[in-house]
């Protein structure tokens, strides 16, 4: 296996890591973003009230993103068994 293929299989596992865990990691950003806004504007100075909305948000998009993620990680396995079929 050359450098070059070492690389493309590197870049396409870190391409189908960002489409996978991307859209949560955007969704729990804003929810945070959100909540702390809302505690800024009310002076609740709670720390730990940032936790409950943010889980039950990125629980909601694991369940709506799920069969995305799953095909982005199928297809990422199947390009991997082919170049593990012909030999590089």
């Amino acid at each position: 296996m050359t450098g070059a293929a070492i690389l493309d299989v590197a870049r396409d596992g870190i391409a189908t890591f960002l489409k996978v865990g991307g859209p949560l990691m955007l969704v729990a950003l804003a929810v945070g973003l959100v909540v702390s806004l809302v505690q800024a504007l009310t002076q609740i100075q709670e720390q730990t009230l940032v936790y409950v909305p943010k889980i039950v948000a990125v629980f909601g998009a694991m369940l709506l993103c799920l069969p995305f993620m799953a095909d982005a990680l199928a297809s990422y396995m199947g390009r991997i068994a082919v170049r593990i079929a012909t030999g590089g």
